[in-house]
């Protein structure tokens, strides 16, 4: 049996400048990070309610808020609560698809290579089951036009 999982998110840049951008569990940059309470990770928030949704879950604000209470704001461990969702209804991540929508950063191919693995030893699969592609939109929204980041995630989840 498969289920099949969508999530998407988003934020806009923080207009500070020690703020750190984290895609992927991965410090890509350490100015210019996205508004958020947490690290801002949009792409693990929207694996996050990729996740969720297959199993019949909530979104991740859900999930996160209580944490954010107590002061954990790192997105890789937000991942542990759809991953046990996961677990407990007898199913394993098989595939993950991944697209963000941005104008920057430009991220060179061994920094996407970085957040493959990180991804992929996240949610227990190898490298080549995780597919992590980057457009601008060629800037026909406010992502393409270098205002926020949108991340959007499929997910396929087999039986065990």
């Amino acid at each position: 049996m498969v289920r099949v999982g969508f999530g998407t998110d988003s934020h806009r840049f923080t207009r500070s400048s020690r703020k750190p951008l984290v895609l992927g569990g991965v410090r890509v940059g350490d100015t210019g990070g996205l508004l958020a309470n947490s690290d801002g990770d949009v792409i693990l928030h929207a694996l996050f309610n990729a996740l969720s949704q297959a199993c019949g879950g909530d979104s991740i604000g859900v999930y996160a808020d209580p944490l954010l209470e107590q002061g954990v704001t790192d997105s890789r461990s937000y991942l542990k609560i759809p991953l046990g969702m996961v677990r407990d209804l007898g199913y394993r991540v098989h595939n993950v698809g991944i697209m963000v929508e941005a104008l920057r950063p430009r991220l060179s191919p061994p920094v996407i290579a970085r957040m493959r693995r990180s991804i992929a030893d996240l949610v227990g699969v190898e490298e080549g089951s995780v597919g992590l592609t980057f457009t601008s939109g060629e800037g026909l929204t406010r992502f393409g036009r270098g205002r926020g980041m949108l991340a959007q995630a499929i997910v396929s989840l087999l039986r065990t």
